[in-house]
C-alpha cells in the first residue's frame, strides 16, 4: 500500500472514530504471502485472471503450476509445514462438490466458499481438524459459477441465509482476490437472499460503497484484551476490528456504509478476571456503536475436539491455551464424535453475565444464539 493510501485511510479513520479508537497503526493490517499459485484450471476462469491482475499489481511471487494440485508444501517438520502453507496462496477451482451446500445452523440457513484457509494464527483454531493436508489457504477462481449456484438454494417465499465465513476469513484475502465485494454486488441484487461474514481483520474501505442494499451482515469476531493479544496472531487488534466495524455500520451521510453489523464474540473463555476483561470489551463496543445500527451478537464459549487438540498442540506448542481434558463436559454428535465444553456450572455463569451486558448496554441489539 502506497504512501496516499495510507494517509488516505488515516484521515478517514480520524474523522468517523471516538479518540477511545484510534490506533497507533493508521492503516489496516493487510497478509502478504511469500508465494501465489496458480492451477492452469484457475488461470482458465475469468475470475481467476481477475486475481492473477491483483496480485501482479502488488508485486507477489507468482508461480503456474503445470497441473492442478498443490504439492511441495510439506516440510521436514510439522512446525516447517504449517510455515510453508501459512505463507501460501494457492488459487484454485472449487471441487464439484463445493457446489453441494449443507446447513450451517445456527449461524445460517446454508454455507458456500470462497476460499479454504485462513491467513490467521489463531491458536485456538477451529479448522484445525476440519480441512485435510497442510493449512495453505486456497481461494476459488470459478465464483460465477459458485454465486450463480446459491439461486438453487434459495426460497422466494422467506429470506434464505448464507454464511461465507465457515472455513476462511474473506476480508483477510480481499486485497488478494476481490471475491467478498463481488458477493455483496451480488446478494445487492438478491431479493430474498441475505449474506453474513465475519473477519477478525480491518481492510474495509473497499466495502464502504458497494451497493449492498441492506442484504449483507457484517461481523467482526471480538474477545477480550488477553485471549487476543496472546491467541490471535497475525490479525488487527481489537480496536481496529472495531473501528473498521463502526465505519460499515455508519449511515452513508456521516461517511460509513449504511450496512448491518455484528458482533461474535468468540471463544468466550473464562480467564483470570474474566469479568473484569469482557466488561472492558463491552465498554469499547459502546464506544465504536454510540449511535443507533442494526446489531447482533452471537456468543460462542470455546470448546474442541481430541482431532483438534492433536493439531493445535503440534502447531502451537507453546501456547497459552488450555486444551486440558479435565474439568471438561463431553458433547457427543450423533456420529459419535465429541467435542469438550466446559462445565454446566462454568457455562451458566458465563451465559448470565454477557446476556445480562448485552441486555443492559444494546437493548436494541438482537442476541442470536449462545453455543
Amino acid at each position: 500500500m502506497g504512501a496516499n493510501s495510507s494517509q488516505s485511510l488515516a484521515r478517514q479513520a480520524s474523522a468517523v472514530e471516538p479518540p477511545e479508537l484510534q490506533t497507533d497503526r493508521p492503516y489496516p493490517r493487510l497478509w502478504m504471502p511469500k508465494q501465489v499459485l496458480f492451477t492452469p484450471a484457475a488461470l482458465d476462469q475469468p475470475w481467476g485472471q481477475q486475481i492473477l491482475e491483483r496480485v501482479d499489481r502488488l508485486a507477489l511471487p507468482i508461480k503456474i503450476l503445470s497441473k492442478n494440485r498443490i504439492t511441495g508444501l510439506r516440510g521436514d517438520t510439522v512446525g516447517d509445514t504449517y510455515r510453508n502453507a501459512k505463507q501460501t496462496l494457492a488459487v484454485v477451482v472449487a471441487p464439484p462438490g463445493q457446489l453441494k451446500l449443507g446447513p450451517i445452523p445456527p449461524s445460517a440457513d446454508w454455507q458456500f466458499h470462497l476460499a479454504q484457509g485462513c491467513p490467521a494464527h489463531c491458536q485456538y483454531c477451529y479448522l484445525a481438524g476440519s480441512l485435510q493436508g497442510p493449512p495453505v489457504i486456497r481461494a476459488y477462481a470459478n465464483l460465477p459459477e459458485i454465486l450463480d449456484n446459491l439461486q438453487h438454494y434459495s426460497s422466494s417465499h422467506r429470506h434464505t441465509s448464507f454464511e461465507v465465513s465457515c472455513y476462511t476469513d474473506p476480508l483477510g484475502i480481499e486485497h488478494l482476490t476481490g471475491s467478498l465485494a463481488q458477493c455483496i454486488r451480488h446478494f445487492g441484487t438478491q431479493e430474498s437472499a441475505h449474506l453474513r461474514w465475519v473477519s477478525k481483520f480491518d481492510h474495509v474501505e473497499a466495502l464502504i460503497d458497494l451497493p449492498h442494499n441492506g442484504h449483507t451482515r457484517c461481523r467482526f469476531s471480538v474477545n477480550a484484551k488477553s485471549v487476543s493479544q496472546f491467541l490471535e496472531g497475525g490479525t488487527a487488534t481489537i480496536a481496529q476490528r472495531l473501528r473498521a466495524l463502526r465505519e460499515l455500520a455508519l449511515p452513508p451521510s456521516r461517511g460509513g456504509g449504511g450496512y448491518p453489523v455484528g458482533l461474535v464474540i468468540a471463544p468466550i473463555i473464562p480467564i483470570d478476571q474474566w469479568q473484569q476483561e469482557y466488561g472492558a470489551l463491552f465498554n469499547h463496543i459502546e464506544q465504536a456503536l454510540d449511535f443507533d445500527c442494526d446489531l447482533t451478537f452471537e456468543l460462542i464459549s470455546h470448546r474442541f475436539t481430541p482431532g483438534s487438540k492433536a493439531i493445535l498442540e503440534q502447531w502451537y506448542p507453546n501456547s497459552r491455551l488450555s486444551l486440558a481434558e479435565e474439568g471438561r463436559s463431553i458433547k457427543r454428535n450423533k456420529f459419535g464424535g465429541i467435542k469438550y465444553l466446559y462445565d454446566s456450572s462454568t457455562i451458566q455463569s458465563l451465559k448470565a453475565f454477557f446476556e445480562s451486558e448485552i441486555a443492559h448496554r444494546f437493548p436494541r441489539a438482537r442476541l442470536l444464539y449462545w453455543t
